[in-house]
C-alpha cells in the first residue's frame, strides 16, 4: 500500500470544512451539557419528591439509552410532531443532552464536597439562599469538578463522528465522502485520526492549566 501525499492535498479543503464543524458541535455541545447538568444538579436538591422524582426518572432514561438512538429519535422523530431543526442543531442539542446527564453526576459531588461549615456560615449570616448558592457554594463546587468536566469534553468530542448519521459532515463525514468519491480511504482517514488525537491532547492541557488556576 503507498501512501498518496496527493490525496492528503486533495482532502485538505474538506478537512477543514470538517474541522470547524466538528469544533462547532463540540463547544455547542459542552456549553448546553454544562449549563443545563447544572440545572438537573440543583433540580435534584429540591425539598420536594415532585421535582426531584421526575428528573431523576428523565436524567437515567437519557443517560441509559445509546446517543446514537437519541440522534436518531431526535432528528427524524420531532419533525412529525411540527420540530424541525437542522441536522448540526439537532445533533449539538443531542450531545449537550446526553452528558447534561453524566456532568450532573459530577457537580452533585461537587456540592456535597463543600463543607458543613460553608452553609452553616452562610446561615449565620443570613445570606439569602440565592447569594450563597452564587457567592458560596457554587464558586466552591465547580473548582473542584473542572477535572472530571474536562474529561467529559474530551468525551464528547470523541463522539461527534455519530453525527455523521444525521448527515452532519464533521471530520469523519468528510473523511467518508472524500473515499467515497476517490477510492482512497487510508488518507483522509489517518489525517482524522491524528486531528482528533491532536485536539484531544490539547484539550487535556487546557483543563489541565485550568484546574492549577482554579485550585491554586
Amino acid at each position: 500500500m503507498k501512501w498518496d501525499w496527493g490525496a492528503v492535498g486533495d482532502f485538505m479543503p474538506q478537512f477543514w470544512d470538517g474541522l470547524l464543524v466538528t469544533l462547532q458541535a463540540l463547544a455547542l455541545g459542552s456549553v448546553i451539557s454544562f449549563a443545563l447538568g447544572l440545572v438537573w444538579a440543583l433540580l435534584m436538591r429540591a425539598p420536594t419528591r415532585w421535582v426531584t422524582w421526575p428528573v431523576g426518572a428523565v436524567t437515567e432514561f437519557i443517560r441509559n439509552t445509546p446517543l446514537l438512538v437519541q440522534l436518531f429519535f431526535l432528528f427524524y422523530v420531532l419533525p412529525e410532531w411540527g420540530l424541525t431543526f437542522s441536522a448540526l442543531t439537532t445533533g449539538v442539542f443531542a450531545i449537550g443532552l446526553h452528558y447534561s446527564t453524566y456532568t450532573m453526576q459530577v457537580y452533585r459531588a461537587g456540592i456535597e464536597a463543600v463543607p458543613v461549615g460553608q452553609w452553616e456560615a452562610a446561615t449565620a449570616l443570613n445570606l439569602p439562599v440565592t447569594r450563597t448558592w452564587r457567592v458560596v457554594i457554587l464558586p466552591q463546587a465547580i473548582r473542584r469538578v473542572v477535572p472530571a468536566l474536562g474529561n467529559y469534553v474530551i468525551a464528547m468530542l470523541k463522539d461527534t463522528p455519530l453525527l455523521m448519521a444525521i448527515t452532519v459532515l464533521d471530520m469523519l463525514g468528510q473523511a467518508k465522502l472524500f473515499a467515497q468519491e476517490t477510492f482512497q480511504f487510508t488518507e483522509p482517514l489517518t489525517v482524522i485520526g491524528v486531528a482528533f488525537i491532536l485536539i484531544a491532547y490539547l484539550a487535556s492541557l487546557l483543563v489541565r492549566a485550568l484546574e492549577r488556576r482554579l485550585v491554586h
